[in-house]
């Protein structure tokens, strides 16, 4: 498995991806475009897709997922790292329910509006 940028022809790939996990897939086009969606994929199968949304202080991690048969292999991971080693300070909002997640990769965590925010350098 290796992490890189999608392709403009892994468009419908990554916004299955991350529709099955129910997640918004609208700004999939513009960050394939603009380089900053990932895709984790084996045999050119897409496993697993990231999408950022650059930010003046650094990207914010706006979409991620996993294909649910490949959960729990290191996918996720490997995409969180590789956009942090790309672009540097991370963040990223997301429900409690995930939080293990973030927090096993040295997020700092904290509640913002209602949901959680993690920042990791």
């Amino acid at each position: 498995m290796r992490v890189r940028e999608a392709r403009p022809e892994e468009r419908e790939a990554v916004e299955a991806v991350l529709d099955a996990a129910m997640l918004r897939t609208d700004a999939v086009p513009a960050a394939i475009d603009r380089g900053d969606a990932l895709v984790a994929v084996a045999d050119d199968r897409v496993l697993g897709a990231a999408v950022l949304d650059p930010k003046p202080g650094g990207p914010h991690l706006d979409a991620i997922a996993v294909r649910r048969r490949r959960r729990g292999q290191g996918i996720g991971s490997a995409l969180v790292a590789a956009a942090n080693a790309r672009k540097g300070r991370l963040t990223a909002a997301f429900d409690p329910d995930v939080r293990p997640f973030y927090e096993d990769l040295g997020f700092e965590i904290r509640e913002r509006d209602g949901r959680l925010w993690g920042v990791l350098d």
